[in-house]
């Protein structure tokens, strides 16, 4: 038998999360650089960004499929490698096909990267018995922060978008060597063949629908934060990332503070306000379209969104209904449905209304994140 140093794998599956992180945050933060160089409008960008979530979507049932069958440290080790270098492809396509190829192929080896390093969690989560999944989304939130602040210091000395991102892929691919290791080597589901597609119980879908809600929000903040920044707000270049930098900097430390507060206030109470935050936030952002009311908007998205997700990873990953693998795939299959719908139908609203109406609309999908969990929560008898 094979003896598990817990902490070790924790670590290891930190720097997964961390080199995730790190890939998409570099991307996000030359959103509006590469809009530039292509010189792309709001509804050509919108359907661009579309290619990510198409990319993670197709890969939702292959991906826990894969995983159940192989187990999720190869996958998870082979995602990383991809991402990595489709992100340097990124940094090399001008023309606007090759990039929609691109971004199809990185939303690919994202969610295979996504759905293998969530099941690496939820068994280290139980090796510790107690709730840290939280903490691990926090560490994609950090590499998200540091992505954000090594793009805004790209953007000011002027670094195009192809040197940024061969240095960023380099550092992923020296955290794939020096953590893959100590990657549990464990979690493959054994048993009779398993299938490409299961249909996810009621409580699935219940968390299904929070993700879809939750994903919205934070495709929003991703892809069109720095947009709205210079297109709404009308910050200088140099503050175009503030917004960005303020919504990852929040994601961040509710993050690391989201264990301690379920414990707190239940998994319940945490999503209804998180849905609140949100909502609140997007609509100071809209009311007030200045650089710091603006900042301190998308910053209480930033704490709304934080723990939605850890969330309801690990309640997918404690079902007794199939795979942990499955079970997350499932539920990741909505998130990235709203992933999918929110970012491309910003553009086609702000092309014919402006960013400010589409931003109220996300406020609304915001608040049904705090809807669904009440409506959760008295299916569990309120508890």
């Amino acid at each position: 038998m094979i003896a598990i140093d817990k902490q070790k794998a924790r670590l290891s599956v930190a720097a997964f999360f961390f080199l995730n992180g790190l890939c998409f945050a570099s991307w996000a933060s030359r959103i509006p650089a590469i809009q530039e160089h292509l010189r792309l409008s709001e509804a050509a960008l919108g359907s661009l960004l579309l290619c990510i979530p198409v990319g993670a979507l197709i890969s939702l049932p292959i991906a826990g499929w894969l995983v159940t069958r192989s187990g999720s440290r190869p996958v998870m080790i082979l995602a990383a490698v991809l991402y990595a270098v489709f992100l340097f492809c990124i940094g090399q396509s001008n023309n606007p096909w090759v990039l929609g190829f691109v971004l199809f192929l990185f939303g690919f080896a994202g969610n295979l990267g996504n759905i293998s390093v969530n099941t690496q969690a939820v068994s280290v989560e139980g090796l510790y018995g107690k709730s840290i999944m939280s903490s691990f989304h926090a560490v994609w939130s950090l590499a998200g922060l540091a992505g954000a602040g090594i793009g805004t210091l790209m953007v000011n000395l002027r670094t195009p978008p192809s040197q940024h991102f061969m240095m960023v892929a380099g550092a992923a691919l020296l955290i794939v060597v020096l953590s893959f290791r100590n990657a549990l080597p464990h979690t493959k589901t054994t048993g009779g063949r398993q299938p490409i597609f299961v249909k996810p119980d009621k409580a699935l879908i219940s968390l299904g629908i929070i993700a879809f809600c939750c994903m919205i929000c934070e495709g929003t903040m991703y892809d069109w934060s720095g947009v709205y920044f210079a297109k709404v707000v009308e910050a200088d270049t140099g503050k175009v990332t503030i917004g960005y930098t303020a919504f990852t900097a929040a994601t961040t430390s509710g993050r690391f503070i989201g264990d301690w507060l379920t414990k707190r206030f239940g998994i319940h109470g945490m999503l209804k306000g998180s849905g609140i935050l949100a909502a609140l936030g997007l609509l100071l952002a809209v009311a007030l379209p200045t650089v710091w009311f603006s900042a301190a908007g998308f910053f209480l998205v930033g704490l709304g969104v934080s723990t939605v997700i850890p969330l309801v990873y690990s309640e997918a990953g404690r079902t007794k209904t199939m795979s942990q693998s499955m079970a997350l795939a499932a539920v990741s299959t909505f998130g990235f449905f709203g992933f999918l719908l929110g970012p491309p139908l910003i553009g086609f609203i702000a092309e014919a209304s402006g960013l400010r109406i589409s931003f109220i609309f996300i406020a609304v999908m915001a608040s049904m994140i705090t809807v669904m969990a009440m409506r959760k929560q008295a299916a569990n008898g309120g508890k």
